[in-house]
């Protein structure tokens, strides 16, 4: 029999091996139809109008009266970063693979969900949180969905169109061709002026937007936008797009409107998070007890091996960040968040629970996770072993370092930035897509340059978790807010070295002419270890990050000293840390050509991509 087509392999499967042959990609005929509901083909086939003939693959198993439907989530609108970050390969389609009845489909039970990438074997995540979010879905939907009842939404559909496929009643006008949410998610231009000098919008941007709330239009005289007029206004991640191109068209779509803001939702209870600053790059679960107790039991905090073989010197700066902020006398103000970790003797109740507070207990975990440098060289087991003997919390508190992060960071290799004397380098990515995209419409507008920003180490665990904040006029503010309210940033080294090493009962600020006597002192001293040291071997830490920020208006200069009102207009790039109470150049200015030739060097060799 001629099927065009080819067979299912071993390799491109991430479910069970069969004995028998299955069609992967089916066009043709076979016995086999005789068996499958009439609405299944007619919503296979609505997928490959609507997408292309490579978005759907079928599966039969005859005997049993079970089909696998994979349905192929295109995810190359993603940002190489996002994608790095979330642990996905943008290159190849995410994969969800239902199981339905092959005669009865919608008639039938509810369908089994798989999601998974054939490339991507192991630690995917966000492969577990999508398939708990469309199992929910599929839950909801499946209280009232029937072939009959598929069939009726269908011949509403068909009611509006010709049979030349223009459309008979014009009534939801321009809205029903330009599908942009309200959402705070997305950055929407409303200014007319700002309007006309973007002219058309950025590509990426425009994608992003396009591909959360909308299908790719495969035959311009079927009109498929996501949601009916009347939900237009209201657009959002969660609301359930059109039924009226079939159950597989449904949920390809709530797939693609979810994908782009899983980082904004709970991975467990998948409610929205909520942040001072904004949601951060990485999903994350949340701190309800439910929620934590779920994603212990989940085992989805088992990648400390992982992070530790793969990014040690990550893990290193994690640790001591989390060090730092814990023996902070101001620990009560900027340890934030607390640790949520189940005790692993007794799985019903939290050993470190944010609502009952112990200090104490949670130094004397912290100072039995063993270094950083002895897990590399050795076993992890052993390593683990020897942990749980000096404190049972030891290693579930790692864990909770780990996990908890939510920016990207990444070690930069030998490519780093040079002028500012440090082997310790690292690329800090914290802005969620929805947050690089609006950044990246007001750098079409109005341009970018590259800034410091100095805090102190013990203020970088909350950081991390909880984004850059404007902390002007709230109990986090550690210095003056002299000129006014926004996050503050200088072109100048010397003055963000300042603010970084202020903390710890050190409030005030050294002047230039002694931060550059330190630096000679600390360059001229016999180095004891190599500079080229993997890992932090001090306590004794100053850092800084690089940011880039928006030259717009609302960005004030008062001579070196910038303050920019608005986050959205401040992303980081790169962090650097200092031990022993060195210090980089205290005369590095990132307006000087040269150096910003060298910064947008290193930037080309990383895994941002501007």
């Amino acid at each position: 029999m001629d099927l065009k087509g080819q067979y299912w392999t071993d390799d491109d499967s991430d479910g069970d091996n069969e004995s028998e042959e299955f069609l992967y990609g089916v066009q043709g005929t076979c016995a086999a139809d005789l068996y499958r509901h009439p609405q299944l083909d007619a919503d296979i086939e609505a997928v490959k109008e609507i997408y292309s003939e490579n978005s759907v693959a079928v599966r039969e198993y005859g005997t049993i009266d079970d089909v696998d439907i994979d349905l192929h989530v295109n995810i190359s609108f993603l940002d190489e970063e996002v994608a790095t970050a979330w642990k996905v390969l943008r290159t190849e389609p995410i994969v969800l693979r239902l199981r339905f009845s092959l005669s009865q489909y919608l008639d039938g039970p509810e369908p089994s969900i798989e999601v998974f990438q054939p490339s991507n074997k192991e630690g995917f995540g966000l492969g577990l949180q999508l398939k708990k979010i469309l199992g929910m879905f599929t839950s909801q939907q499946w209280k009232h969905l029937s072939n009959d009842f598929l069939k009726t939404q269908q011949e509403k559909r068909h009611s509006w169109f010709k049979t030349s496929g223009t459309i008979k009643k014009f009534r939801a006008g321009l809205s029903i061709f330009s599908p942009i949410p309200k959402s705070p998610s997305f950055p929407v231009i409303q200014d007319s002026v700002l309007k006309g000098k973007l002219g058309m919008p950025e590509v990426r941007v425009n994608r992003l937007m396009n591909r959360s709330v909308s299908c790719t239009v495969k035959n311009p005289k079927v009109e498929v936008f996501g949601y009916p007029p009347s939900t237009q206004v209201g657009g959002h991640c969660k609301n359930v797009p059109t039924l009226e191109y079939g159950f597989l068209v449904q949920i390809m779509k709530y797939a693609e409107q979810r994908i782009p803001t899983l980082n904004e939702y709970c991975v467990v209870c998948d409610e929205q998070h909520v942040f001072q600053n904004g949601s951060m790059l990485k999903p994350a679960v949340c701190t309800r007890e439910l929620c934590v107790f779920s994603f212990y039991t989940l085992g989805v905090m088992s990648g400390a091996a992982e992070e530790v073989a793969t990014g040690a010197e990550v893990v290193d700066l994690l640790v001591a960040m989390c060090r730092a902020a814990l023996e902070s006398p101001r620990k009560s103000i900027i340890f934030e968040p607390y640790p949520s970790v189940v005790d692993p003797n007794d799985p019903k109740t939290l050993a470190f629970n944010p609502k009952k507070k112990n200090y104490e207990r949670l130094q004397k975990a912290l100072d039995s996770v063993m270094s950083i440098r002895e897990m590399t060289q050795g076993s992890y087991l052993e390593i683990k072993k020897q942990m749980d003997k000096l404190d049972p919390l030891a290693h579930p508190l790692l864990q909770w370092i780990i996990s908890s992060n939510r920016s990207h960071i990444v070690k930069l290799p030998l490519s780093r930035l040079k002028f500012m004397h440090t082997s310790h380098q690292f690329l800090l990515l914290s802005s969620p897509p929805a947050k690089e995209a609006r950044f990246r419409t007001a750098k079409k507008l109005y341009g970018s340059t590259f800034a410091f920003h100095g805090s102190h180490i013990e203020n970088w665990h909350s950081i991390l978790r909880n984004g850059l904040v404007n902390a002007s006029y709230t109990k986090l503010q550690l210095h003056g807010a002299a000129y006014g309210k926004g996050i503050y940033l200088s072109p100048i080294s010397s003055i963000s070295f300042g603010y970084s090493g202020m903390g710890k009962g050190q409030h005030r600020m050294p002047s230039k002419d002694e931060l550059v006597q330190r630096y000679n002192r600390m360059n001229t001293i016999p180095q004891t270890r190599s500079i080229q040291s993997r890992f932090l071997q001090s306590r004794n830490l100053n850092c800084i990050a690089l940011c880039e920020v928006i030259t717009s208006k609302d960005l004030q200069k008062h001579g070196n000293i910038w303050v920019c009102p608005v986050s959205d207009h401040v992303c980081t790039r790169f962090f650097f840390v200092y031990e022993d109470g060195q210090v980089g150049d205290a005369n590095i200015n990132t307006q000087d050509p040269k150096i910003q030739k060298e910064i947008m060097r290193v930037i080309g060799t990383q895994v941002y991509t501007n």
